[in-house]
C-alpha cells in the first residue's frame, strides 16, 4: 500500500475532525482570500514540523506556545518511556504517586515555598476555573460570601470554558456565549502601546493602576480576586507592560483584601526571561496558574499553586468546606513525568541564561523591521517578540500565515499582530530563517492587501 500523502490525510481530516478556533469553511475553499490551508503533519524533530509530502515548517510559535525544547525531544521521550513501564495513570482522589508528589514539591521550591499547594487539571482554561472557584470558596469559608465578583484587564484572555470566559475580554471568544457567562468587571490594561505623548511604559502602568485603585475603593468589598496575565497579554495582541503594574496591583490587592491570580499559562516557564513572569516585579500572587509549556508541549497538564492561607481555609471536618472540583485525569502520571523532565532540562542546561543570549539574537534579527513604514510597536519580552502591522485588510492575518507557510515557517498572527514565540532550542541559523520568512511574508501579504 503506498504511503499516504497530504491530500489523503487532508480529505479524511476535513470529513471527520472539527478543528479549534476555526471557521471550517475557511479550510474548504482554496480560492477564497479567507482560505486557511490545513497542513497534515507526519512528524516533528527539534524546531521543525514535517508534512506527509516532505515539506518542513519551522515552528515559530511553539505549537500554540507549548513546545519548549523541540519536537520529539530525546530526554522527555526517554522519561515518558520509563514512566510507561511503571504507571500510566491512577485517580488522584484517595491515591497519590511519585511523579505528582515530586512535581508539586519542585514547583513549590521554585516559588521559595510561598505557593506550597498544587491542584491539578488538564488545560489552561480549567486552571483558570479552579483559581476562580478557589478564591470564591475561600471567601465563603472565611465568612465573607459578599466577596464573589472578579476583576480582569481589558483585552484579557484566560480561556474559553464558561467560567474562564467570565474573565476573558476578547469579543471574538466571548460575545457568542454572553448569555451563559457571569461577566467580570473590566479595568484598564497597562498595555504600553496605550502611552500618550511623553509617557513611558511605567507611566502607563501607573495610570492603569490608578484606575484599578479607583475601582477597588468603590467596590473592593465585593471583589474576590483580580486575575492578570503577567507582563504580556497574549490574545490582546501580545500586549506588553511594565512590571510596575504588578507591584502596584499586589499592594492594592493587599490593601483591599482581594486575591491576586497570576495566569502564567502562556508566559510562565521561562518565556519572559524569568521562570515565572511575576518574578520580574518582585511579587508573589495568591494563586498561580500554569499549563502549556510546563509539560514541554507533550501532554495536557495544568496546575494551580496556592498559599498556605488559602489551603487552610478549606482544611476542615466538613466535606462542604473542601474544594469540590475534580478531573478524571487530574495529576496524570505521564503528564507529571513529562513536566519533571522539562524541569530537569531547565536545571541541567541552565536554560534561563541561555535564553538571554537567544533573546538578544532574536531582537537583533528583527530590529530592522522597526524602519518598515507599516510596522508599529516592535516589542520584545524575553523569548516573545511582536509587532503590529498598519493595514485595513481584514484578511491580513490569513494572507501572512499562508505566505509564511510557503517560506517554511509556522507563524500565525493575532489579527494585525505578528508574533514569534519559538522553542528554546532554536539555533542562530533557524532564527535567521524566521527573519527571512517574516520579511518575505510581510511583503507578500501587504502587496495582496
Amino acid at each position: 500500500m503506498p504511503n499516504p500523502s497530504n491530500a489523503d490525510w487532508l480529505a479524511r481530516s476535513q470529513a471527520a475532525v472539527w478543528h479549534p478556533c476555526t471557521q471550517m469553511q475557511h479550510h474548504a475553499h482554496a480560492a477564497s482570500p479567507a482560505h486557511l490551508p490545513l497542513i497534515p503533519i507526519s512528524h516533528g524533530s527539534g524546531a521543525w514540523l514535517y508534512d506527509f509530502d516532505g515539506k518542513r515548517y519551522l515552528d515559530g510559535i511553539s505549537s500554540w506556545w507549548t513546545n519548549l525544547f523541540g519536537h520529539a525531544n530525546p530526554r522527555i521521550n526517554a522519561a515518558l518511556c520509563e514512566q510507561l513501564e511503571t504507571l500510566e495513570h491512577v485517580m488522584l482522589a484517595g491515591f497519590t504517586h511519585q511523579p505528582v508528589v515530586e512535581l508539586s514539591e519542585r514547583l513549590s521550591a521554585l516559588t521559595a515555598g510561598t505557593l506550597g499547594h498544587a491542584f491539578y487539571a488538564s488545560d489552561g482554561a480549567s486552571a483558570t476555573e479552579i483559581a476562580l472557584k478557589m478564591s470564591f470558596h475561600y471567601w465563603r469559608n472565611s465568612g465573607r460570601p459578599e466577596k464573589a465578583e472578579f476583576l480582569c484587564l481589558a483585552g484579557s484572555y484566560h480561556g474559553e470554558t464558561v467560567g474562564a470566559l467570565a474573565v476573558t475580554d476578547v469579543a471574538l471568544f466571548k460575545d457568542a456565549y454572553a448569555p451563559l457567562v457571569r461577566a467580570a468587571n473590566v479595568v484598564p490594561s497597562p498595555d504600553s502601546r496605550l502611552a500618550e505623548a511623553g509617557e513611558s511604559p511605567a507611566d502607563v502602568a501607573r495610570r492603569a493602576a490608578a484606575a484599578l485603585e479607583q475601582h477597588l475603593e468603590q467596590h473592593g468589598e465585593k471583589i474576590a480576586a483580580l486575575i492578570v496575565e503577567p507582563l504580556v497579554q497574549g490574545a490582546a495582541g501580545m500586549a506588553m507592560y511594565d512590571p510596575e503594574y504588578l507591584r502596584l496591583a499586589r499592594a492594592l490587592c493587599d490593601r483591599y483584601e482581594v486575591h491576586l491570580i497570576c495566569d502564567e499559562i502562556a508566559v510562565g516557564c521561562g518565556r519572559t526571561g524569568t521562570f515565572f513572569a511575576h518574578e520580574q516585579a518582585g511579587i508573589k500572587p495568591d494563586f498561580l496558574c500554569l499549563s502549556k509549556g510546563i509539560s514541554g508541549g507533550y501532554l495536557p497538564l495544568s496546575i494551580v499553586l496556592s498559599t498556605d492561607t488559602v489551603y487552610g481555609a478549606f482544611y476542615d471536618d466538613a466535606t462542604s468546606r473542601g474544594f469540590l472540583h475534580s478531573h478524571s485525569y487530574t495529576g496524570n502520571a505521564l503528564a507529571c513525568r513529562a513536566a519533571l523532565a522539562t524541569l530537569d532540562i531547565f536545571a541541567q542546561d541552565n536554560v534561563l541564561v541561555a535564553n538571554r543570549a537567544l533573546a538578544v539574537k532574536l531582537g537583533d534579527t528583527f530590529a530592522p523591521l522597526a524602519e518598515h513604514p507599516q510596522v508599529r510597536h516592535l516589542r520584545q519580552r524575553g523569548m516573545i517578540l511582536a509587532f503590529d502591522v498598519a493595514t485595513a485588510d481584514p484578511d491580513f492575518s490569513r494572507r501572512f500565515y499562508r505566505a509564511a507557510l510557503d517560506r517554511e515557517a509556522l507563524l500565525r498572527p493575532i489579527g494585525n499582530t505578528v508574533y514569534l514565540m519559538p522553542p528554546y532550542i532554536i539555533s542562530d541559523e533557524e532564527i535567521a530563517h524566521l527573519g527571512k520568512a517574516v520579511s518575505g511574508a510581510l511583503a507578500e501579504a501587504l502587496a495582496k492587501s
